[in-house]
């Protein structure tokens, strides 16, 4: 679990890391909760034990932890730390999509350990950056690497997730923002029309409302809706039995439906809208990096032109964001990984 960015990210404890430990890491997300045990030495991340759960199906995330725990009674964690969906303030959050409250006292409580560590999800996939190595990117645009500077994610799945990581010359440094829930800017008359529409289902509309898994259907009921595209039987029959944006992605790649493409095409030129806008207030020329549940799986949908063209698309700037390296992070544990090397390496 090593690979180049592993010297370059800031982790405050492993310099002097010195013994090894078992940390537990989690990826608490408002679909799937994924706990794993690691065993962390200085130059090594070792996997003992995973599991993952349903989040909707157990009143807490005590539980979940209450659960975990009993699998593995023998192996006594040193170290917690879960990256969560929503904006962490003073070791408490509120799970974004998800009726939960988390606070890390009351971990510490019911554990017994004293290192306890919340961090936002998508500051945890910025630390899996770690973790990672060739096989786990796919390329959309190589932009120039030696460039430099500050890196960005944009990770599109329950939720919309966005992180930045600061490089300060030497190390890169993860922050998290809740960028996703920024106002939705509409640009073309066509664009207006779906403002309005979701405008009158949501109130506010945030790029969230728009590129997230919720917004491919809230997309394909627009287009149905309001512009009068045929919605085919087989689909509405689809749509009962499975997550209709699931069904309209897999329809648009394997090409059986024109409205589920017209559909993604959409999507993904908001995708490319929103991760300019990202690499411009981050100054992100070190890199972009598309995560969550969605990229991995309409990588050959973002390889084409719909993405990169709108990237570009953006006001007197094509010259800066064109030297940006654009990748899908390919390993759905990249959270994962990030929490349990914060929980090992970072934290004070």
């Amino acid at each position: 679990m090593n690979n180049q960015l592993n010297t370059a990210l800031a982790f405050s404890r492993r310099s002097s890391f010195d013994k090894s430990l078992l940390v537990l890491a989690g990826d608490v997300g408002g679909t799937k909760t994924n706990l794993a045990l690691f065993r962390a030495s200085k130059n090594k991340m070792e996997l003992v034990h995973e599991a993952s759960y349903h989040s909707s199906q157990y009143a807490s995330c005590l539980d979940i932890l209450q659960i975990f725990f009993s699998e593995k009674p023998v192996l006594k964690a040193e170290r917690i730390c879960l990256g969560v969906a929503g904006p962490v303030l003073q070791g408490k959050v509120e799970i974004t999509n998800l009726s939960w409250n988390l606070d890390s006292g009351d971990i510490r409580k019911m554990s017994g350990i004293n290192d306890v560590f919340l961090i936002n999800d998508l500051e945890a996939t910025s630390y899996g950056l770690a973790a990672l190595g060739p096989d786990d990117f796919i390329d959309i645009h190589a932009g120039i690497p030696g460039e430099g500077g500050n890196m960005a994610i944009i990770a599109p799945g329950t939720g919309l997730g966005e992180a930045g990581l600061y490089w300060d010359g030497k190390y890169y440094h993860p922050f998290p923002t809740e960028g996703g829930h920024t106002d939705f800017s509409p640009r073309t008359e066509f664009d207006f029309e779906l403002y309005s529409y979701l405008q009158k289902k949501y109130d506010i509309v945030s790029w969230e409302k728009v590129i997230a898994g919720p917004g491919i259907y809230d997309i394909y009921r627009f287009l149905c809706d309001v512009k009068k595209r045929p919605q085919e039987d087989w689909l509405r029959e689809a749509f009962s039995k499975e997550d209709p944006s699931a069904v309209i992605s897999q329809s648009a790649l394997e090409e059986k439906d024109p409205v589920c493409i017209e559909t993604m095409d959409l999507f993904v030129r908001y995708l490319a809208r929103e991760s300019c806008n990202l690499v411009l207030k981050m100054k992100a020329t070190g890199g972009l990096f598309l995560g969550g549940g969605i990229p991995p799986k309409i990588t050959s949908v973002l390889q084409q032109n719909v993405f990169y063209d709108n990237y570009l698309d953006c006001d007197r700037m094509q010259h800066l964001v064109k030297k940006v390296p654009i990748k899908i992070i390919l390993n759905n544990k990249t959270a994962l990984l990030g929490a349990a090397y914060y929980g090992a390496y970072g934290g004070e």
